[in-house]
């Protein structure tokens, strides 16, 4: 690893050539000061691609090759969930920083894994959530910071698809490569965005239950994933297609929790609601009403709907900029926030397994 100072490039490698993959290329390669310099993946047609797009003069079949020979500051991990862990863990102890996509991990076990090897290691660790940079999340993480709303008590945040399940027999679909369904893929990032607006409530308990209702008859199918389909994948479904959770906050407010890949419902949408002591606030983050967002009160005792102005919005690219200022800044960032949320969805599938409320 290159010695990272105030006016020295920031050298930076992604590993994982798919669409997420492609987000932190993107924001790395938009930063002043940063030179993205390696590109690691198996797929040898998208390396002289996206190699030949962005100039990298680095293009690795392995991220082995790619710690040992780019001279990485920073690296962005894009690959499947089961590989995340290890791949973390190896780049974190050659003393490189670490930008992980969500979910962490697959079990809170390996993800409390990876922030022990960045502590150990003195190097950052932050997890990709890029939902709370679109729009509306900023703008309703702003209201909420400045009381709009008053206490909120009472939340509903979920992502649900028609018919969205990534491709039958990818590694999403598998438990050992995915961890979970919607819960662990999509679900996260309603949970992350929720307790980011709500000011990092800790969670108390948990109370869950999954349903395989579609997948297991090869219902359900969407186009996401399906570019991960390799010669030889059969349609195996070991996962949830819908999950629901009802969570206690430590502050006293309740969140209600949902995902899911397949369901009859009207529309996909990933949405937050909150109910305040003054205020209540209704977001809509992807689905065909998004960006939107609306604000219910009383103005002198009138009811009153609101639509503030929002501000500008963002995702990966957002994320990626983050992550470089934190390294600049001599971050002491273990992956605390990614950690939290892997601990919630664990015990998602732990209550639902057991038929029980589980305590955090």
């Amino acid at each position: 690893m290159s010695q990272v100072t105030a006016n020295a490039p920031l050298r930076a490698g992604v590993v994982g050539l798919g669409w997420a993959g492609q987000q932190h290329m993107a924001g790395y390669d938009a930063l002043g000061g940063v030179e993205l310099v390696g590109l690691a993946g198996m797929e040898e047609h998208l390396l002289a691609e996206l190699g030949s797009r962005y100039d990298v003069p680095g293009r690795y079949t392995s991220l082995e090759a790619m710690l040992a020979e780019a001279n990485l500051d920073v690296l962005s991990i894009a690959t499947p969930t089961a590989l995340h862990a290890p791949m973390a863990i190896a780049a974190l102890g050659a003393g490189v920083h670490v930008l992980c996509e969500k979910p962490m991990a697959p079990t809170a076990a390996d993800a409390e894994r990876m922030a022990e090897a960045a502590q150990a290691a003195d190097r950052a660790l932050e997890i990709t959530f890029n939902k709370r940079h679109r729009a509306p999340a900023r703008t309703l993480h702003r209201l909420v910071a400045d009381g709009v709303l008053g206490r909120v008590y009472y939340a509903k945040a979920g992502w649900v698809r028609r018919k969205g399940i990534p491709g039958l027999g990818t590694w999403f679909t598998r438990k050992e490569s995915a961890g979970g369904g919607p819960m662990m893929d999509i679900g996260i990032h309603a949970l992350d965005l929720a307790l980011h607006v709500l000011g990092e409530p800790g969670v108390r308990t948990v109370s869950a239950s999954t349903y395989a209702e579609f997948g297991p008859r090869g219902l359900g199918g969407g186009s996401y994933g399906v570019g991960a389909r390799t010669a030889g994948d059969t349609a195996v479904y070991e996962v949830e297609d819908l999950g629901t959770a009802l969570l206690r906050l430590d502050n006293d407010a309740t969140l209600m929790l949902e995902a899911s890949w397949a369901q009859f419902v009207d529309h996909d949408r990933f949405y937050l609601e909150l109910f305040g002591t003054e205020g209540g606030a209704r977001i809509e983050v992807e689905g065909p009403d998004a960006p939107q967002i609306h604000v219910t009160t009383d103005v002198d005792g009138i009811p009153a709907n609101l639509v503030p102005d929002m501000l500008p919005d963002a995702g990966h690219e957002a994320n990626v900029a983050d992550f470089v200022e934190l390294v600049r800044g001599g971050s002491g960032s273990h992956g605390e926030v990614g950690l939290l949320r892997t601990h919630v969805i664990d015990a998602c599938y732990a209550s639902a397994d057991q038929g029980r409320e589980v305590t955090l």
